[in-house]
Order: C-alpha cells, then structure tokens, then sequence
C-alpha cells in the first residue's frame, strides 16, 4: 500500500493533533478558520484510514514520538572512539534481539558499558518507540531501581499508583530497548523488578551491566573477556592503547610496538588499565611506564570471587595512586564518598581537613582529573567533577585502610544535612536542577548513616528532610519512604508526627490502605510516647479516612474495626480542643455513611449529622487548623447534601479553597487542596454553574501535584464542558484522558466514571454510537460502584435519548422517583435528573407531566440551567413560544449553549434551523424535534 501524501498544512495540523489542541486553538496558532481545520481534519481520517479525532492525535503523538528516538536516542554520547570488539559487538547485537533479558558480565573496567552503548546505538532504529539508558551507580537501595527507570523514562509518579507499576504501565505496549548499567550493588533489587517488567512489558528487551549476573531463570548471559592481546594488527588492547595516547600527545613510534604489545600484555587487556596507562604514556615515557609496572604493579588479595584480570585491575589502580603526592592520594580517597558529580565547595567541605586545606582542595581536583582520576562535567551552576565507579570503589577502600572512613563520611552526611536544609523552602526554575543535583548524595548518605547507631539524630533529620524534598520534586512515593524511615529512626513522639506525614503524602497518592494503616501507627506511637491526646487523634483520623476516601482503599475496614477505633480515641482524647475537633470530624463521617442506609428516622440523624459537622468545623477553627477546618467543611458538606440543603453544601465545599489558600505546602494541606478544587468544581456543576465548575475544573488541572495524573485532574472539566456542549473541547480533552487513566493502572473513583459518561454522551449527541459503546464500557470500569449510575448515567442517558427524540425511553430512564436514587448515589445530579424527568414527561405527554414540573421546581431553585430546562418544560406544555425563546436566553446566560440551540430546535419553525445551525456549529448532530 502507497504512502498517503499528506500536504504541509495537513502536517500542521496533525502535529497541532498530537498536542490535543482543539479545532479552535489549531485555527488561532495557524491563523486559519475553523471550518479550514475541520476540513483538513476529515482529510486526515480519510487519508490515513483513522477512525476517529482520538486515533488521529495518537498517530501524531506517536509520530513525533518515533520522530525524537530517531533524531536524539536517549543515550550518553561518547566522548571517546569506540575500539575493537567487532566480534562480541556483533554476538551481542543478536543476543539482543533473540532474547529478553541479556546480561553483560565481567570484571569492572573490562568495558561493559562502553560495548553496551555501542550495542544499543546501533540497534536504535529497531526500537521504534526508543532507547532508554538508566546508570545504577547512584542507586544504593534495591527498592530503588524502579524510581531510577522511571526517571530515565521521564515517567512522574501517578497519585494511587505505585512506582514500578507505573513504568510497567507506561511501556507495556512499547517496542523499546531498556539498558541498565552497573547493576551489581542492587542485583537483588534489579532481578524481581525486570521479572515483573517483562512479563507486563512482551515488546520490551532489557540489556544489562553487571559484574556477576542476575541469577535468574529467563535471563541470557552474555561474558565478556578482556580485549584481545594478539600481536600485530589484530590487538583491540594495542588498538585502544594507541588511540588514548594520541589524544593526549605524539604517540609512540613504529619501533615502540612491540614495547606497547608488552604493557597491554602486562595490563591483562583490561579496558580501564589501559586508559589509565595511556594517560601517563606522554608524561613517563614507554620506557617509564614499563619500568613503572615492573617496580609497582601488584596483585591486590581479593575474596574468593576476585580472579586475576580483577586484580589487573586494582593493581593499575594502586600504581596510579602510588604516584600521586600524599595529599592528592588523600583527597582521591576522601571524595570517594560522593556518588554523584560534586562541586569543588563540596569537595572543600567533606575533604578539607589536614593534611589538607580549602586551597589545596581545588587545586588537588584539577591534577587529579588531569591524570585521568576524576572526570570533568561542566554544568549550568558550576564545575563538577566525578570519579569512575571502579576509582570511586577503589578510593573507598583506601579511605578505610587510612581509618579515616568514619569521619569522612559522617562530614559527608553534615554537608548533605546542610545541603538539604539549604534546599528546603526554596522555589524557582533551577530548584529541580539543584534537588536532582544532590539527591543520590542524599540517599546514599542517609543509607550510611542509618546503620550508625551514634548518627540516628542525622539520619532521621536527613530522611525528613529527603523527604520534604521528595515532596516538592513531586517523588510521591519516596516521599513517603522517607517519612516511614524517619519514623524508625525517631523517638515515638518525632516518629508519631513523622507516620502523620507519611499518611499525608499516602493521601495525595490516593492509597486509602496506607492512610489508614499510618494514621494507626501514629497513634500507637504517640499511646508509647505517654501522649494520649496526640493518639486519640490519631485514631480518629483513622476513622475519618475510612469513610471520608474509601473509594480510595482496595479494602474497606470493617464497621466494628472503626466503631472500635473512635471509642478508644473518645477514652483517650479527654477536652483537647483539637482532639475534640478530630472525633467530632469522624463521628459526622461515620453517621454520614450510615445515613443512605438508614429507614426510620433518617431526618433526625441527617440533622444530627450536621450538628457533630458543624461542631467539628467551630472546634477546628478555634484550633487555629485550617486542614482540619478544611476536612471539616467537608464534612459538613456532605451532611448538608444529605439534609437536602444543596446550595449550603456547595457554600461549604468552596469555602475550603479560602481557607486553604493561605495554608503551608505540607502534604496534608496539599492533599486537602486538591480534594478541595474537585469539590469546589463538583459542587458548582449541581448548581449549574458552568463556568464556576471549569474554573475549578481548570485549577486543579493545573496543580503540578496532578501534573502527571490527566485523569483526575481534568475529570470535572470534561463533565463541565459535556454539559455546555463544547464538543471539540471534550474530544480532544478526553484523548489525555483516556491516556492517563490507562497508564495509572485504570483506577476508579465517581468522578472518573461521571467523566468517561459525559464522553460518552458527547459521542451520543454525535450520533457516534460505536464511540459511545466504547466509552459506556470505560464507565464500567471506572467508576467505584453501579449504582452511581443511577445518578450521571440516568442523566446522559436521558439527554441523548431526547436529543434523538426517543421520548418514551427517555422517560424510563428516569423513571425512578429522585429520592429513591438520589440519596445513595449523588446529590450533584439531582437537579439535573429532575429537570430531565419533567421534560421527558412533557415530550412523551405523561399525564403526571404538570405534577413533575412543579417538583422540579421547588428543587432546582437557584440553578440557572435546571431552572431555564424546567421552564423550558412549561413553556412547551403550555404551547407558549415566548417563554421557550426566554428559556434560550437563558440557557446563552448560565453559559450552556446546547440547551439553547436545542430549545431554539424545540420552538420549531423559523427558530429551527437557526437551532441546527447553533448545533452544528457545536460539532453535534442536529436531531429533528419530536
């Protein structure tokens, strides 16, 4: 089949599509119309064989994709010629493409990673979806390996899904290449992640560095020998030698060769020895450097795993140090503790101490890396410098040989516990660069000083602070590692207040298990610590979050396990006002769930249920928390729903953002925020205020904490947008997410089946059925529980059934009276399922027609659109066309322009095609009126 040809401007648009932009923001950035995109869109589908606008941004987005791995693979570039390996370069190529999982093994600076790179280069244009290289020399915890894939991959963390689960999601359908370096000090970490990896991940390989393999049943070993030794042309060890030294200075003469033969022979082909070696060839001599290998190469005693070309190796390494001077030696040693590039103020602070000084810091730098000991990184803030994991190990050990290796790393742990403080609170464009600068530092000295029992108080500081850090760099997950660690390094009162924390960011996570299980612990540490306020708080925060977020848990706990656990924090609290405030919070959560299963006195309860909300509001107030006056109101929210007082849980629910706005950027504010904005946005879209809802809609789209989490964040603006009958923006918004709720491992909740139904709704008013199947089975799997369907599902349903003039099913859509649904579903479709019920009554002459409209009427008060619909519902019994055409208007007002055209539509006559002009216009498909 021919290529289709695709004209510039089509291209335009397609890489517009790829950016989800709508037709009218395609038409603005190319300064065209919008019937010229619409156009060049059907053009697309046609030429392309698309089936439609999702498909259509996907192929573009897929397209650039490829476009970035063929134009800039995500690779280090080398800087140095690639020497020799013909043969192994080639056997390794095919292992790779027979075979999952291929590991590279030898001795270090045999040229593991320099094959591997080479490899995967040039295997690049078989990957069409890229190259990922991940350098596991930072990471000193196997739990970590995950986090250092992900960031290789450019993967945020998504809020309810764990970290590794999210790189499997996020590759699962690629046809990518994935090498990870230097595996050996997390091999027990790398071996299960890439066996769940693969298994998830069918199109992916997986090429791995290490000095002793995996041990596992799927991997295919690849060893790798020292470079060939054989005299005359076919030395790779010569041909590398020869090459070093040319970049350095003259190389030796023709008559030099068989004395070059001899030092790589003496070197054991080993890669890194041979650098080394020919770092110091124009300043020795080959005389010199052989004379220096005769007098002091020697054979290091290794473990029993350590074989000759190993010792090869430390003995390059132990002639090199040998001839440093004492105080280059001892700073060679001492910056070993440095995982990640330094700085030589870093350097100056960790090594600066006799036998050496500030000064002699830097200038020691510069000759260690002219000697080929440190590498240097130029960097936006500044100079780094790095040392080879082989030198970097090599340095450790003489560190300890000097018995300096205690207090070089406990200076190490006070400047990254500086470091980090310094970090803390600060903001701005280079904060990123700054964290990610220092954060393996951080981690591997917190790893260091965990294990000291004389540097607990430094440890739990630096996991703190790690994980404040963690927070803002928007590291969910290890945010809350850090805070559990701290806690294990803390005394039960510190460790109480740090298990809170690590509950807060297990909420912004949207993992209910944990909040529940952390806030426990918190409790059972402060009931040690003699605090038995603090735990009966706690305890009550417990209880609050098993029925203020439990569609967020994977298992509810039971009743009797909660009851239990706000009686004892009643016993333990005694007239702690902001204890109080905490178990008057959680007794409203608690009767609030119960009420939509109560029968008998309902009304009273509902009415108790606001007084303990409204008590817990005035307790939290006068605690001076503006969190918990926010989970309050809340609180206080829902229990006015329940009482059938909308307009006040609305006021309530908005109230919070004030409230919030001035709060500190703790993770407990934070998670509160962002529960606040969807609130803030669900609450204005039941009491149809359209717009109100996008702009909330709108600000917690763009909380970076929801940066990576399409679905949530974007989940109330489509439903917002559905309503209005913005169609393009709801299409091309629902792209993103789709996207997203499929890379979060596809979570529920009742916004992501409300949004997936309104996109549904919108393909229905399209007359695209098969689109809206698709969508009605995301519903099914988004959403928490049926029977909210009851509540958004009756209300799409019924508004494409009318659009399309069904009447009659329409009507049995809502057939159930409101306060047999409402009530247990939610109390934000309730006015727009009564306004629907009274005009589907009207249009299918149902003779409890007038009866409905009343109904309606006393409910909807105050809704500019339910209230317009329900007048629309009049007019048209009452056969009065004036009062339909002050309908649309209102409709145009309360900014929903598809009820308007669709009124105009209903009024017939002159005002009928003006209507099917008004829906076309929309990008729906004009029905005539029954």
């Amino acid at each position: 089949m021919s290529t289709p040809v695709i004209s510039a401007r089509e291209a335009e648009v397609l890489a517009l599509l790829g950016e989800y932009l709508s037709n009218a923001e395609i038409a603005a950035r190319l300064v065209i119309s919008v019937r010229t995109v619409e156009s060049h869109v059907s053009s697309l589908l046609r030429k392309l064989q698309l089936p439609d606008r999702r498909a259509l941004a996907r192929h573009a987005a897929e397209c650039a994709r490829a476009e970035q791995s063929r134009s800039a693979p995500a690779l280090p570039a080398p800087l140095t010629a690639f020497i020799g390996r013909v043969r192994e370069r080639r056997e390794l190529a095919e292992a790779v493409k027979a075979h999952r999982l291929v590991t590279v093994v030898g001795p270090g600076g045999v040229g593991k990673t320099r094959l591997a790179l080479a490899v995967a280069a040039d295997a690049a244009g078989d990957f069409a979806d890229g190259v990922w290289f991940v350098d596991l020399v930072p990471v000193t915890e196997p739990g970590r390996v995950g986090a250092a894939v992900a960031a290789a991959v450019g993967l945020g963390e998504q809020p309810g899904h764990r970290v590794d689960d999210a790189v499997s999601a996020a590759l699962a359908d690629r046809r990518a290449l994935l090498v990870l370096d230097n595996c050996e000090q997390v091999r027990d970490g790398v071996a299960p992640f890439l066996e769940r990896l693969l298994a998830a991940c069918p199109r992916l390989r997986v090429l791995v560095t290490s000095r002793a393999r995996l041990m596992v049943p799927f991997e295919r070993v690849f060893p790798l020998p020292p470079l060939s030794r054989a005299g005359g042309g076919e030395s790779e060890a010569v041909a590398l030698f020869m090459d070093r030294v040319a970049a350095v200075g003259p190389p030796p003469g023709p008559a030099a060769y068989e004395g070059v033969v001899a030092v790589c022979e003496r070197l054991g082909g080993m890669a890194l020895a041979i650098e080394l070696a020919a770092a110091r060839c124009p300043t020795l001599g080959l005389d010199g450097l052989a004379a220096g290998l005769s007098d002091q190469l020697r054979i290091l005693t290794g473990g029993p795993r350590a074989d000759d070309r190993h010792r090869s190796v430390r003995a390059v390494l132990d002639w090199s140090h040998d001839l440093l001077e004492p105080r280059e030696q001892a700073l060679l040693r001492r910056v070993s503790v440095f995982v990640a590039p330094f700085t030589t103020e870093a350097a100056a602070e960790v090594a600066g101490f006799a036998p050496l000084d500030p000064a002699a810091v830097v200038d020691g730098l510069g000759r260690l890396a002219e000697q080929s000991l440190l590498t240097v990184a130029p960097s936006a803030s500044g100079t780094r410098y790095h040392a080879l994991e082989t030198i970097r190990q090599y340095g450790t050990e003489r560190l300890a040989d000097a018995g300096e290796l205690t207090d070089v790393r406990a200076r190490h742990v006070a400047w990254c516990l500086t470091g980090a403080a310094a970090l803390t609170g600060a903001s701005g464009g280079e904060w990123r660069a700054r964290f990610d600068g220092v954060a393996d530092n951080l981690r591997a000295a917190l790893t260091w000083a965990a294990g000291r029992p004389e540097l607990r108080a430094e440890a739990y500081r630096l996991a703190v602070s790690l994980a404040e850090l963690a927070f803002a760099r928007h590291l969910l997950g290890e945010s809350q590692e850090r805070y559990e660690q701290a806690a294990g390094l803390a005394d039960d009162t510190a460790g109480a207040a740090a298990l809170r924390q690590a509950a807060a960011v297990a909420g912004c996570r949207r993992l209910g298990d944990d909040m529940f299980r952390l806030h426990r612990a918190a409790a059972e540490a402060s009931h040690r610590a003699g605090d038995n306020v603090s735990a009966g708080r706690d305890l009550a925060a417990a209880a609050t979050v098993a029925y203020r977020f439990s569609t967020s848990f994977t298992r509810i706990p039971p009743v009797e396990e909660v009851t239990a656990l706000l009686k004892e924090a009643r016993e333990l609290s005694g007239d702690a006002t902001d204890a109080r405030a905490a178990i008057a919070l959680a007794e409203a959560a608690v009767l609030a769930d119960a009420y939509g299963a109560l029968q008998g006195d309902a009304d009273n309860t509902a009415r108790e249920t606001v007084e303990r909300a409204e008590q817990a509001v005035a307790l939290a107030r006068r605690a001076g928390d503006p969190v918990a006056q926010s989970a309050a109101l809340d609180a206080l929210s829902g229990a006015q729903s329940w009482a059938g007082d909308a307009f006040a849980a609305a006021a309530a629910a908005r109230r919070r953002t004030d409230i919030l706005a001035s709060a500190p950027p703790a993770a407990a504010a934070v998670h509160e925020m962002t529960d606040a904005l969807a609130m803030a946005a669900g609450t204005a879209l039941g009491m149809g205020e359209l717009s109100r809802a996008r702009r909330w809609g709108r600000q917690l789209a763009d909380h970076p904490l929801l940066a990576e989490a399409g679905h949530h964040a974007t989940s109330w603006i489509l439903v917002a947008d559905a309503f209005a009958g913005h169609a393009d923006e709801v299409l091309t918004r629902s792209v993103r997410f789709l996207d997203a709720w499929e890379q979060s491992g596809r979570q529920r909740s009742l916004s992501l089946g409300a949004a997936a139904a309104s996109v549904a709704m919108i393909h229905g008013l399209r007359a695209d059925q098969e689109a809206r199947a698709t969508w009605l089975a995301v519903v099914d799997r988004a959403d928490t529980a049926p029977q909210h369907q009851h509540g958004y599902g009756a209300v799409f349903d019924a508004m494409v059934l009318l659009h399309h003039g069904d009447v009659d099913a329409a009507l049995e859509r809502v057939a159930p009276e409101p306060d047999e649904v409402w009530k247990w579903v939610c109390w934000i479709w309730l006015h727009w399922y009564v306004a629907l019920r009274a005009e589907a009554a009207v249009l299918a002459g149902h003779p409890q027609a007038p009866a409905r409209i009343a109904a309606a009427r006393a409910v909807v008060a105050g809704n500019p659109v339910a209230t317009a619909q329900v007048d629309r519902a009049q007019a048209l019994l009452d056969g009065d066309l004036p009062r339909q055409l002050a309908a649309a208007a209102a409709f145009d007002a309360a900014g929903c322009p598809y009820q308007s055209a669709r009124t105009l539509l209903l009024a017939g006559g002159e005002h009928a095609a003006a209507g099917t002009a008004a829906l076309t216009g929309l990008g729906l498909t004009p029905k005539a009126a029954p």
